[in-house]
């Protein structure tokens, strides 16, 4: 089977390879569908709450914790300034992580740096499991990064690749469908006091211009991240 992989790995190295693109379909797939979406979100959630929590942090506020709710939902608690750019950053933040996390795993991957992409992200999740604050939020950051050591401690160079690629793809699009759900649930009035609302009061511009730029930076990353995953320069 590793000699299946390891082939299906090489092709990688052409450009425009149809392994990417067809791992790029699974990945559509997995965040496309309702069932697969609702395990997977908490992977996205992860991101999502890293992203405030790294912004906090670079913006010097004070973080105080990382709660992540069974139903996908998070929230990210942090003291200093209510108001003032460093509070707007770390509202901001939360959406575009994922996409920009998506956009450098697949520089990573384009980059033969697949191994390297692993320990990266188990090393951000150590550091984010001292931060959380509840149960779930443990399990689910524990079993996160439990998968992710399994493949970069276990796993050939060929599984490490194609895994890098499913996983750069899946924050790809994971980064985009969190953003159109907001817009449905605000349009439903069921989210009223979302990072977007909450932009919205600190500085006067319309919740659906972030969404709109969310989006923007979403799709701008998929795009690029797209390019890079599609057309692995030779070597």
């Amino acid at each position: 089977m590793d000699e299946i992989v390891r082939s299906w790995t090489s092709e990688l190295l052409d450009s425009g390879n149809l392994l990417a693109l067809a791992v790029g379909v699974v990945a559509l797939a997995l965040v496309a569908s309702h069932g697969t979406w609702g395990l997977l979100r908490n992977v996205v959630t992860i991101a999502h709450e890293g992203g405030h929590a790294v912004i906090a942090l670079l913006s010097g506020r004070t973080l105080n914790g990382i709660r992540l709710h069974s139903d996908t939902s998070g929230l990210t608690v942090s003291t200093g300034k209510p108001t003032g750019p460093g509070m707007v950053f770390t509202l901001f933040a939360g959406y575009p992580a994922v996409s920009l996390l998506g956009l450098g795993g697949a520089w990573l991957v384009s980059s033969d740096g697949a191994r390297l992409m692993l320990w990266i992200s188990v090393g951000l999740l150590a550091v984010m499991l001292l931060a959380i604050r509840n149960a779930y939020g443990v399990l689910s950051v524990v079993l996160t990064g439990g998968v992710v050591f399994a493949v970069s401690w276990f796993a050939t160079p060929a599984w490490q690749a194609l895994c890098c690629l499913l996983f750069s793809w899946f924050l790809l699009f994971g980064g985009i469908r969190p953003v159109a759900e907001l817009r449905r649930k605000r349009a439903g009035g069921r989210a009223p006091n979302s990072d977007a609302d909450q932009l919205a009061r600190l500085t006067g511009v319309p919740p659906a211009m972030w969404l709109g730029l969310w989006m923007l930076i979403g799709l701008g990353a998929l795009l690029a991240g797209g390019r890079w995953l599609l057309l692995i320069p030779q070597v």
